[in-house]
């Protein structure tokens, strides 16, 4: 199936920065020791493929799903081979002590790039999935820089999200006080990341969903007053792979927005998809008749919809990967902007935020509505807003 057509798009994005800087890329992964963190992700995969075919020199892959690392290797052997470097996964979770234990046996990496996140908008529905969210996307990644910096790396790249741009959810937030971490860790080691739109297809997606319940044959369910900007897996890969080796302390990657990158609906995406399987999407007027009608209309080609206005928790009307206040270089690539950060953060409030939270762990008990109070302490404007309505309410 052809995901540039489903998301609207003829051309990939970075292949003439890609092409322009080759050389250089491939110079820099065949003399690097490499560490991916969450690397059994969609994005996670994408960027070991990226580092895997330019042939590292070692290349090790850390993540806590032992079934997706699994089909990892077995992807890339099916496709890319093998290497002369040291291609190790490891199924072991990065805040843990045998992570610890990794970095000292490994020797140390020049490169440490961590793609580990709690992604879901629908993440923040209970106090607990949320605490969880601030370890993975905010102290993990705190303390995953100090070993990278104990052991010798020389760069640490961490993803952030287009969503950290102005947030509205937890979720944006959250990888927002990630990056106020970062201004600090950057002055103890160079630390480049990168804002992107959503990658078609990953994991846990609406458009991964839209295969599992094609594979199910259950109807799809998609909002009709969402638009969004998409990359493919590959490009995810290739835009976090230029960010670290090509990027500059404290710069943030992110695609421009040109004629190759177009917002486009969710129900949009599924219309096209269903076409592409050879299906008519027929419309429902509810969740209700959508499941009822199955059995009868996928005999005759058409697939249940249900396409719905927007009305959860945490949905932006609008993506965007900067702030006004932000500084752009526009001009160092052809199809990537780049943020260029000064070391400004608040040394207080990020002590502060971590002490409070590990106060609310250890009396282990705490609500949602703490949580987001100290978040808004840390973004006075957060424009979040509870609507008590979450996407595990939808079908």
């Amino acid at each position: 199936m052809n995901i540039l057509g489903l998301i609207g798009r003829s051309n990939f994005l970075f292949d003439d920065d890609i092409q322009r800087n080759e050389a250089f890329l491939s110079q820099q992964v065949v003399d690097s020791r490499f560490l991916v963190i969450g690397g059994a992700g969609s994005i996670g995969q994408a960027v070991v493929r990226e580092i895997f075919k330019r042939k590292p020199k070692v290349l090790h892959v850390v993540d806590i799903n032992e079934n997706n690392m699994v089909e990892l290797v077995r992807d890339i052997r099916s496709t890319l081979g093998y290497i002369e470097g040291d291609f190790s996964t490891f199924a072991i979770d990065c805040g843990s002590t045998e992570f610890e234990a990794l970095m000292k046996w490994s020797g140390g990496y020049d490169y440490v790039l961590n793609l580990s996140a709690l992604k879901h908008v629908r993440s923040e529905k209970d106090p607990f999935t949320l605490m969880r969210m601030i370890d993975v996307n905010i102290m993990n990644t705190e303390k995953t820089i100090d070993l990278a910096l104990e052991h010798g790396a020389k760069k640490y790249f961490c993803v952030s999200t287009d969503k950290a741009a102005n947030p509205v959810n937890m979720m944006g937030a959250s990888k927002r006080i990630m990056e106020m971490f970062l201004m600090r860790a950057s002055l103890k080691l160079p630390i480049s990341t990168a804002r992107f739109a959503n990658v078609a297809f990953s994991d846990g997606s609406l458009l991964h969903g839209f295969n599992q319940r094609f594979a199910k044959r259950q109807p799809i369910s998609a909002p009709k007053d969402v638009r969004r900007y998409f990359v493919t897996p590959q490009e995810s890969g290739e835009l976090c792979l230029m960010s670290c080796l090509l990027g500059e302390n404290r710069d943030i990657f992110f695609p421009k927005l040109s004629e190759k990158l177009h917002l486009i609906s969710f129900s949009e995406i599924a219309v096209k998809y269903l076409a592409a399987l050879g299906y008519e999407a027929y419309e429902c007027t509810s969740e209700d008749e959508a499941r009822d009608r199955v059995a009868e209309l996928i005999p005759q080609k058409k697939w249940p919809c249900y396409f719905f206005a927007s009305d959860t928790t945490g949905e932006k009307d609008f993506e965007e990967f900067f702030t006004d206040n932000e500084v752009l270089d526009r001009d160092k690539f052809q199809s990537l902007g780049v943020i260029k950060n000064t070391p400004d953060f608040n040394e207080g409030a990020l002590n502060e935020f971590t002490a409070t939270i590990d106060q609310l762990k250890a009396s282990k008990t705490w609500t949602k509505e703490q949580i987001v109070e100290l978040f808004f302490k840390m973004i006075p404007d957060f424009g979040h807003k509870e609507t008590g309505k979450y996407l595990d309410n939808r079908m």
